[in-house]
């Protein structure tokens, strides 16, 4: 008896039956009129949404149906592109399992561990401490760049007075 009532109901509004996707989510349409400056052109605007099964939960919704409320697409998606789609993202996820993500036991064995790395820090200590001692120049401290080519050293810039 509601089924009755609800397509006698349905002659009389104005709105349309567009699909129904995966999840039980039905798309309508609605065509409002909207006056322009000139009485001469109407203006008519087409009017899209959602009526969600359930609960109202924006993420419900695929892709190709927010593009189609959006108005990115002009024709709605129809239930064989749906499931050529759907097909193709399972393909997809079959794919990136063959491949497989990072393995992280072999990226943690690229790094030494702690005990290995304090020894490393300490060899390092000490190369630095034997760079520094070689380097020990007399550096003059005049503000003109000094040398060319492979000794040239830049001179210190020094603010006006």
């Amino acid at each position: 008896m509601s089924k009755l009532l609800s397509r006698i109901a349905g002659f009389f509004s104005n709105r349309t039956f567009i699909g129904v996707d995966k999840a039980g989510n039905r798309y309508f349409t609605r065509k409002e009129e909207i006056d322009g400056i000139f009485s001469v052109y109407v203006l008519v605007k087409e009017k899209r949404w959602v009526e969600f099964k359930g609960e109202q939960d924006p993420t419900s919704i695929s892709v190709e149906w927010i593009c189609w409320l959006n108005g990115q697409r002009k024709v709605a998606p129809t239930p064989e592109e749906m499931m050529e789609l759907e097909a193709r993202r399972e393909r997809v996820r079959l794919n990136v399992a063959k491949v497989g993500g990072p393995d992280l036991k072999s990226f943690i064995r690229q790094f030494p561990s702690a005990s290995e790395g304090d020894k490393v820090e300490q060899a390092s200590d000490g190369r630095i401490k034997e760079t520094h001692e070689e380097k020990e120049e007399p550096i003059p401290e005049s503000s003109e760049p000094t040398g060319s080519g492979a000794t040239y050293k830049p001179g210190t810039w020094q603010p006006p007075t």
